[in-house]
């Protein structure tokens, strides 16, 4: 129970209140004057009780009419009384009503004692449960007795009796005497079996070894005793009012000493003098016949295998295979802009005060504004007068837009982490942003990230430069021809200028065969491709599914060699390999960095659907850790496309202009791509605040001279090999025995036939079949020789065309 804090000594404790205490802690005069009321109202509750089944019928006109002074009762506790019987026992709860007697009393005696409320809680919710049950009880059995049912038992009997009839009525109200029998009285069967087969003298033996028996009901267990114990230690601790230390009482802390012979105060033995050890091997005495020899310390190595390598030959160096390597130079990329952002006083001055005129209009005062022009846009920052309230000028875009003839007004209501409403209006004459200049910014030259990416410039005019590796995946969508295809090139060349072939490899996929293919030339530095391949970039759908299964593969194995390592993740792997603390010849091996670039998800998703899906979400769930990141474009944004699977693994996305609210809304989980302007304005999130960017230019020409500069030095022998991966399809045992055959395979048969579509999937949604079960299946069919080979993403063949055709094969199968 809370204390009232004690401001000063001269301040008495009914001084000092507290507004959002409960009554009965304020003082303790309100206590007892509740206390002593509530204990004498249910003796009160009691005479009447007890008068009413003396007189209860005599009475029964009387107390329709309790302000005719004239009418005579004869309930003990007169009017009030006969009409609190009448309500409580004939029209409430009937004899179970007594129990209001009990609860009035233990509450006012609680409250007159000052003992603690948090019992008292337990007894009102168990007495309630008990008089609600024993009304709907006695109801049951005494209908001819109203009184001893109530009005609530008769009524709720007939509730239930209508619904479940008298049977389930009778079950409900053994199930409610069972639960309060269990939870209330602590029944058990170890309990009723003490009661048969217990002697008197094993229970009295039982009492005697333990006087407070574990669970009663009119005892509290060890639990209760601890809450009390540790509720009395206020008692004894005492909060100042001023600041938040404490006082202690000191004398209620001491320990009680019952003799003076209990704690000896003198040392049992004198301190022995501490003897510093003489450095020399021969320690002397005075007596010369007694030498004491030291034995001499061995010497200690710390240094072991890895150190001694490092410091003979220097840490592992993963770029000695190409130590010649040259990045590209900066001279490579054209600069489309010249002199920086130009700012138009004009423009600014004309949008300033049609945005003010507007907004004054519907009567919206401003305070302040200010203007920050960006390479496309230009973020005017307005502070409302006070009580200005800030949805009102959300609402109100669509009318600055109007006011300022402008495509893809933006409202930021409010800006994170600033006290101002934003309003992003695109600039007449915009400002190409170059990918020179982002690349040559002191920010990516000096960024210490493990894959530091350049998407372009922030409405402050300030490069924008991220952490693919901290991502750790990314998700690019917009409409077509809005800039993803230059995001792409802006990514994968921010990652060339900055790592080492050694260091990072990529995986990409090009449906549309036009968009990656200058990065053929850097096959031997940079790529990465299944073995027996020819092409590194991928353009195939058929054999996307087997590359994304070859980086499961890879993925697995890269965990084995972390979890031989005792490493977390590869940047901690690769340093202990640099330090030369793992053994190449027990498989470890420095680990490049993957990441694999998607162009059109869309596409993959309509020709191999989940068998693409799978992988993908399998590989954005736990490649991170291992260095294999993806970035998946598609200018398609429905939830048929980007899953609810998808966008739960791909925290950062960047949103290029959509054509609808709904499309922002799949991308990002909010609106405002659809205001973009294009021509690569997009919106970057990672799960916090949204930034908008002007993504980086540059042209299939740049990114030729930057393929053909790598691809002319000295490359690997080969792209990357990833680990080969052998689908289920080639270990297939087209001998297989009828009688393993799957009890559904006949009915299996019969819905390929009739779909002339032989796959796993449709088996899945007609059979409601597990994927394994549905693959096996198929495998059996194919055993059969009713469906064909596998044949990547598309659907296997059906060799029976009709189903007479099938029962005349089953027909044969017997007949063999």
């Amino acid at each position: 129970m809370a204390k009232t804090n004690k401001k000063n000594s001269s301040e008495t404790p009914s001084d000092v209140t507290t507004p959002k205490s409960k009554f009965w802690e304020v003082s303790k005069q309100n206590k007892l004057i509740i206390g002593s009321l509530l204990v004498l109202f249910s003796i009160g509750l009691l005479i009447a009780f007890v008068s009413f089944f003396l007189y209860g019928q005599e009475d029964q006109s009387a107390v329709n009419s309790l302000a005719d002074r004239n009418e005579v009762v004869q309930n003990w506790l007169g009017k009030i009384g006969a009409f609190l019987a009448d309500a409580l026992i004939y029209k409430g709860f009937g004899i179970a009503s007594f129990l209001f007697v009990r609860l009035f009393f233990l509450t006012g005696l609680f409250l007159f004692l000052d003992l603690k409320i948090k019992k008292l809680k337990n007894i009102w919710f168990w007495d309630l449960f008990l008089i609600v049950i024993l009304s709907v009880l006695f109801g049951f059995f005494a209908t001819s007795v109203p009184e001893l049912g109530g009005t609530v038992g008769y009524e709720l009997n007939l509730f239930f009796q209508d619904y479940i009839g008298k049977t389930g009525t009778l079950l409900v109200l053994i199930f409610g005497i069972l639960i309060y029998l269990i939870f209330k009285i602590k029944i058990s069967p170890e309990k009723i079996q003490n009661i048969f087969h217990s002697t008197k003298d094993e229970i009295k033996d039982e009492i005697a070894n333990n006087p407070f028996p574990k669970e009663t009901s009119n005892t509290y267990n060890l639990e209760e005793f601890a809450i009390e114990e540790e509720e009395d230690l206020e008692d004894i601790i005492h909060l100042k009012s001023s600041g938040s230390q404490f006082e202690i009482n000191k004398e209620a802390l001491k320990p009680t000493i019952s003799s003076a012979s209990e704690i000896n105060l003198e040392p049992q033995l004198k301190p022995q003098p501490v003897v510093t050890p003489i450095p020399n091997e021969v320690i002397t005495t005075n007596d010369d016949a007694f030498v004491i020899e030291k034995a001499a310390e061995e010497d200690i190595i710390e240094e072991n295998l890895a150190s001694r390598l490092v410091s003979d030959f220097g840490l592992f160096d993963p770029t000695l295979d190409l130590s010649h390597y040259k990045y590209p130079t900066i001279d490579l990329l054209k600069e489309y802009s010249t002199g920086g952002i130009t700012i138009n006083q004009e423009e600014l001055e004309e949008n300033k005060n049609k945005i003010v005129d507007t907004l004054r209009n519907y009567k919206i005062e401003i305070a302040q504004i200010k203007a920050t022009v960006g390479p496309s846009v230009t973020l005017y920052e307005i502070v409302p007068e006070a009580g200005i309230r800030i949805s009102k000028i959300k609402s109100l875009e669509d009318d600055i837009a109007l006011s300022l003839s402008a495509l893809g007004i933006r409202i930021i209501a409010p800006i994170p982490g600033k006290g101002t409403i934003g309003i992003e209006v695109p600039n007449k004459n915009p400002t190409m942003v170059s990918m020179k200049s982002v690349i040559g910014s002191a920010k990516f030259q000096e960024a210490e990230m493990e894959l530091p990416i350049a998407l372009g410039k922030t409405i402050s005019n300030e490069t924008f430069v991220v952490d693919l590796a901290k991502m750790p995946h990314l998700l690019m969508a917009g409409a077509t021809g809005q800039g993803k295809s230059v995001g792409l090139n802006a990514v994968l060349t921010s990652l060339l200028y900055k790592k080492h072939p050694a260091e990072v490899k990529f995986v990409l996929v090009d449906p549309k065969k036009v968009e990656l293919t200058l990065f053929n030339k850097i096959e031997r530095h940079y790529l990465a491709k299944l073995p027996d391949t020819e092409d590194a970039i991928i353009t195939d759908n058929a054999k996307v599914v087997a590359t994304l299964n070859s980086l499961c593969v890879e993925m697995d194995n890269r965990y084995s060699l972390l979890k031989d390592a005792m490493v977390r993740n590869i940047k901690e792997y690769n340093d202990k390999f640099k330090a030369r603390k793992l053994n190449p010849e027990l498989g470890h091996r420095f680990l490049p960095y993957i990441v694999l670039v998607v162009d059109e998800f869309a596409d993959l998703i309509m020709t191999a659907g989940k068998e693409v899906e799978v992988p993908i979400a399998r590989l954005a769930q736990l490649a991170r850790a291992i260095g294999i990141h993806l970035i998946i474009a598609t200018q398609r944004p429905s939830v048929n496309v980007i899953t609810g699977l998808i966008k739960a693994n791909f925290p950062a996305r960047i949103a290029f202009r959509v054509t609808s609210k709904i499309d922002s809304r799949t991308i990002l989980d909010t609106q405002g791509a659809d205001q973009l302007i294009g021509r690569g304005d997009l919106l970057y999130t990672n799960g916090n605040d949204v930034v908008r960017v002007q993504c980086a230019f540059i042209d299939t020409p740049e990114v030729e001279k930057i393929t053909e500069f790598i691809g002319a030095q000295k490359a690997y022998a080969t792209a990357y090999l990833l680990p080969e991966f052998v689908g289920e399809e080639s270990g297939i045992n087209l001998d297989m025995d009828v009688s393993e055959r799957d009890p559904l395979f006949r009915e299996a048969a019969e819905i390929i036939v009739n779909a002339q579509q032989g796959s796993a999937s449709l088996l899945q949604r007609k059979l409601k079949l597990g994927y394994n079960r549905a693959g096996r299946l198929i495998d059996q069919l194919e055993a059969a020789g009713i469906v064909g080979s596998f044949e990547g993403s598309k659907a296997r063949s059906v060799n029976i065309q009709d189903m007479s055709s099938l029962d005349q094969f089953f027909n044969n199968e017997l007949n063999n």
